[in-house]
């Protein structure tokens, strides 16, 4: 179980490093005021997206998946961890959307202000925050 935990988390970081730096991206993106260096950002979200951001949510979700089969009945009995798969169901739509800003920004069809994506780019902190204090705290 301690193998499955810890690639658990290697995981968690990678997933989350993807999704606090590609919103990054998106700002700088939006910002940018040559066709090379848009060019440039297409690639690297595209690249952060599918070689890194997929792989890891998906290994996020089968480690998770095993660590709950350990003792299901006890998990699924636990409010902290339907609050907690609540907040891990939020992050991956969080994360179908950055995979659609990624497509727009292909196509060159991205209307949001760079304000927005700073604001955007928050919004896996707060599930963060709230994950890790379930996980660890247990508070119900």
């Amino acid at each position: 179980m301690l193998w499955v935990q810890a690639f658990h988390l290697m995981a968690i970081v990678t997933w989350f490093a993807a999704l606090f730096y590609l919103p990054r991206l998106f700002v700088y993106h939006v910002e940018a005021s040559d066709q090379l260096s848009r060019d440039r950002f297409c690639t690297m979200e595209r690249r952060l997206y599918r070689g890194i951001a997929i792989p890891s949510m998906i290994a996020v979700i089968v480690f998770g998946v095993w660590l709950l089969s350990y003792n299901f009945s006890y998990y699924m009995s636990a409010g902290w961890m339907h609050a907690k798969l609540t907040f891990v169901v939020l992050l991956i739509g969080y994360h179908h959307i950055c995979g659609a800003y990624v497509r727009k920004f292909a196509t060159g069809t991205v209307t949001r202000s760079s304000r927005f994506f700073r604001i955007f780019n928050e919004l896996p902190v707060i599930a963060l925050v709230a994950i890790m204090i379930l996980a660890v705290v247990k508070p119900f």
